[in-house]
């Protein structure tokens, strides 16, 4: 199995994603605040070293002592962790400065240190856009430098002094401008980052490994048991149990799982004891059901008979009546020692009924024993156009008789259809003999020969006769049913095409309508094993 399928892999992954979001963002979040607050540090101790300045500086500039001013401020701007300290004035004029390159210089009005009080580069032009006169920025050397500006007012100390005095108009006598590496800063930054970074890391890691354990632990092991039961069971195995002990819902799933194999089990014993008497029952019940049958058969086989019985009999009654009854009158007639020739035309034409009588009850019979063939003569290639145009030959002098025109249409693709010639051309010769019956005066007969599939053929005869009812319809293909009236048929004409056609392959179909004619249609296969 693979483990991406797992569920445990996936839980896993899920809190290790939930874990990266969560100690990222805290850990963002701490390395962020503690690098505002060393940046507020090295802010609160720039503005310091620059408050230490002016207050150290205060007195000596009261009384115009320059050289203490420019001593107080070397020794504090050598102090490590000070970059420079200069005083320049409003327009710019450094005139002091630890840098000594600086001295008698003019401050860029564009540059950053004047900017922040003086946005349009003007010394006449003060508006603070730093109310704090905090700037961060990159000296010559490369290294980035926070600086603080603090502004030397003109005091009331200050422009009353006999000393230097200054006008009072004057709110502003110069400014002093601290500059302190951020070197130590950004170094503790750094060592902050890597220390939330890296305890981050370790807490992510720490966390998705107990976290693996323990889903491995109380998860995975016990679904994989559960797992292997249920294939167990599924094989058959019913009496496979887990071993699982905990009180959670694995440990109450376990139970049910156990639970449920243990009456499946005895369910199963039930259900093969059941079996065994139900297979004694349905043995008994089978036998009683087959002697039925037996019998069920010996009886619908002595009602056929019956009904075959009866009704051969009755088929064969009417002519045997009828030669019995001419045969004795032909017998006394001939006693009589004065015939006349109009007697013996009468005896005649008696043999003449006694013949035909007789040959009905040949047809009879010889219809039953076809009815009653199982098995079909030889197959072989036949020209189907020939079989057709050969049985209406034989009918050509029926249909004169009748005044009956013939409509004959052929397929071009159709040519040979392996068949029995004479069983078909039996089958033809029934169907055509219907239709002329069924038009006694005048009428059509039309016949339609088409191939409608790859292996198939489609005959349909139709007529314009007197049809059949649609009552009878259902019943017209059965044995010794007829609507003809009585001693003109025998009822098996169709019964025996029916048979011909199935013993084919085929099939037979007939729709009509009285007084508007029927049509057969017959399915043949084309060929066929031989």
């Amino acid at each position: 199995m693979k483990y991406t399928r797992l569920l445990v892999y996936r839980l896993l992954v899920g809190i290790f994603v939930v874990m990266v979001v969560g100690v990222g963002v805290l850990t963002f979040t701490l390395v962020k605040i503690q690098t505002e607050r060393y940046t507020q540090i090295s802010i609160a101790t720039a503005q310091r070293v620059s408050d230490i300045v002016k207050r150290s500086t205060q007195y000596s500039m009261l009384l115009n002592r320059r050289e203490d001013i420019y001593h107080i401020i070397n020794t504090i701007g050598s102090e490590p962790g000070i970059e420079a300290i200069r005083i320049y004035n409003k327009k710019g004029d450094v005139s002091f400065s630890t840098n000594e390159t600086e001295l008698n210089t003019t401050v860029d009005m564009n540059a950053e240190a004047c900017v922040a009080c003086h946005p349009s580069g003007k010394s006449n032009n003060v508006k603070p856009a730093n109310v704090e006169r905090v700037r961060f920025f990159r000296s010559p050397a490369g290294h980035n430098l926070i600086g603080v500006i603090t502004p030397i007012k003109n005091q009331q100390s200050c422009y009353e002094a006999e000393c230097h005095a200054h006008n009072k108009s004057q709110t502003i006598l110069g400014v002093l401008d601290v500059m302190i590496p951020l070197s130590e800063t950004e170094q503790n930054i750094a060592e902050v980052e890597k220390i939330q970074y890296s305890g981050g890391l370790l807490l992510l890691l720490t966390i998705t490994i107990f976290s693996g354990v323990f889903l491995w632990r109380m998860v995975n092991i016990p679904v994989h048991r559960l797992t292997e039961g249920t294939i167990a069971v599924m094989n058959g195995d019913l009496d496979h149990s887990i071993d699982v002990q905990t009180n959670d819902e694995i440990g109450f799933l376990t139970g049910s799982f156990n639970h449920m194999t243990r009456t499946l089990k005895q369910t199963q014993q039930e259900l093969q004891l059941l079996n065994q008497t139900l297979e004694e029952r349905v043995q008994k019940k089978t036998e009683e059901l087959r002697r039925a049958q037996a019998n069920l058969i010996q009886v619908e086989k002595m009602v056929s008979l019956g009904t075959l019985a009866a009704t051969v009999a009755h088929e064969l009654n009417n002519p045997l009546e009828g030669i019995l009854t001419f045969a004795k009158l032909i017998r006394k007639r001939m006693n009589d020692p004065g015939l006349t020739e109009e007697s013996k035309n009468e005896i005649v034409s008696e043999l003449t009924m006694i013949a035909d009588e007789t040959a009905r009850c040949g047809n009879i019979v010889k219809n039953l024993l076809l009815f009653s063939r199982k098995k079909v003569g030889e197959f072989k290639e036949n020209d189907f156009r020939g079989l057709i145009e050969q049985s209406t030959k034989l009918i050509e002098h029926h249909l004169k008789m009748h005044n009956i025109t013939l409509q004959q249409s052929y397929d071009d693709r159709l040519s040979f259809v392996v068949c029995d010639s004479e069983q078909i051309l039996q089958a033809l010769l029934a169907l055509e003999i219907n239709a002329v019956e069924s038009m006694p005066h005048e009428g059509k007969l039309s016949i339609d020969v088409k191939k409608t599939g790859e292996n198939e053929l489609t005959i349909s005869l139709s007529d314009s006769g007197i049809g059949v009812r649609e009552e009878d319809l259902p019943h017209i293909f059965e044995p010794f049913f007829t609507t003809k009236k009585e001693g003109k048929g025998t009822g098996l004409g169709l019964a025996v095409v029916y048979g011909i056609i199935e013993r084919h392959g085929g099939k037979i179909t007939v729709t009509s309508q009285v007084n508007r004619g029927t049509i057969f249609t017959i399915t043949l296969p084309i060929s066929r094993e031989v």
